[in-house]
């Protein structure tokens, strides 16, 4: 199960502010270890129950595909080694690199 604020992003399809200092959703522990909106002030109306639990399995794998995502950029380097790659191999080397980075870490 997904936590609720990735249920609450898949279900805008958005990334959203939970800043506590003017963030537009305020997210709190009900006291048992559940998180539960405390405050929305997001311009889109606040989802029922049952959209966030449509919304739970987009938000598992967008939470799974966190770490296969920071392994792609890891390996990609960053834009001056990727631009630097290129200019040196070429760009058809470079789609195989990143063909290669994608399937060693394959998204969910």
């Amino acid at each position: 199960m997904a936590r609720l604020d990735s249920k609450i992003e898949a279900h805008l399809g958005r990334k959203v502010n939970f800043s506590p200092d003017g963030g537009e959703v305020h997210l709190t522990d009900d006291g048992s270890g559940v998180a539960v909106i405390s405050e929305w002030n997001a311009p889109e109306p606040q989802p029922t129950e049952a959209e966030l639990s449509a919304a739970d399995g987009s938000a598992s794998t967008a939470e799974a595909n966190v770490d296969v995502i920071a392994n792609r950029q890891k390996e990609y380097g960053s834009v001056e080694e990727q631009i630097e790659f290129i200019t040196e191999n070429g760009l058809t080397p470079w789609q195989t690199k990143v063909e290669e980075i994608k399937d060693k870490y394959p998204k969910v």
